[in-house]
C-alpha cells in the first residue's frame, strides 16, 4: 500500500494505491471515511491511474461532497484523544450489549478490552478476551449487535466454521446480510 497525493480543481486529495497481482482492471473504491482507494494490476502504469483519476474527478468529488468528509488527516495526538473521549462510552455499550446477549449462550469469558484498532471491529482470544474497537460506538445498533454476537460465538467456537455460523445464526439470523453491510462500514 503506497498512500499518494493527487490535485482535483484545487483541491488535494490523497489515495491509497493497491497493486494486486490477480487483479485484471483498475478499480476504484470510495469508502464512507472518504477513503479513496486505488487498486491496480502489477502490469498498469502510475501515469494512467492518475489519467483515470482526473476523469474520473467529477464523480470523485461528487461522492465526497456527499459524504461530507474533505477533512485533513487526525495527527496521532488528535487521534488519541478522540480514543480517549470515546473509550469508556463504549466500554459501557460493549458491557451492556454482552450481558444481553450472553443471557443466551451463557459463555465464560475473562475480560473486555476497547482498543483503538486501524483494521479490526472485534477479536477474540484464546484466553477468552474479548476486544472491540471503540468505534463500535458510531455503528449503527443491528451493526454492534452482530459484531458482538460474533465474538461472543467465538468464544465456543474459535473458527469461522459451520458450527460458528450456526451459533450466530441463532442470535442474528440475517448474519449474512449485515455482514456485507459491515464490509461498507470500513474503519
Amino acid at each position: 500500500m503506497i498512500q499518494k497525493n493527487i490535485k482535483i480543481n484545487n483541491i488535494n486529495l490523497s489515495y491509497i494505491l493497491k497493486i494486486n497481482c490477480r487483479a485484471k482492471n483498475i478499480r476504484l473504491s470510495l469508502y464512507n471515511d472518504g477513503r479513496l482507494v486505488v487498486v491496480r494490476p502489477k502490469r498498469f502504469s502510475e501515469k494512467n491511474i492518475e489519467k483515470l483519476i482526473l476523469e474520473k474527478s467529477s464523480w470523485i468529488l461528487e461522492r465526497i461532497k456527499k459524504l461530507g468528509k474533505i477533512k485533513p488527516q487526525l495527527s496521532l495526538v488528535e487521534n488519541r484523544n478522540i480514543y480517549l473521549k470515546y473509550k469508556e462510552p463504549a466500554r459501557r455499550l460493549v458491557e451492556d450489549k454482552i450481558r444481553y446477549f450472553n443471557k443466551f449462550y451463557n459463555f465464560k469469558f475473562n475480560r473486555i478490552s476497547i482498543k483503538n484498532q486501524k483494521t479490526c471491529w472485534g477479536s477474540c482470544s484464546r484466553q477468552g478476551n474479548l476486544n472491540f474497537n471503540y468505534k463500535i460506538l458510531f455503528l449503527p445498533e443491528k451493526l454492534r449487535d452482530y459484531i458482538i454476537v460474533h465474538e461472543l460465538c467465538h468464544l465456543k467456537e474459535l473458527n469461522h466454521s459451520s458450527k460458528f455460523w450456526n451459533l450466530l445464526f441463532q442470535i442474528i439470523p440475517d448474519y449474512l446480510e449485515i455482514r456485507r453491510e459491515l464490509k461498507k462500514n470500513k474503519i
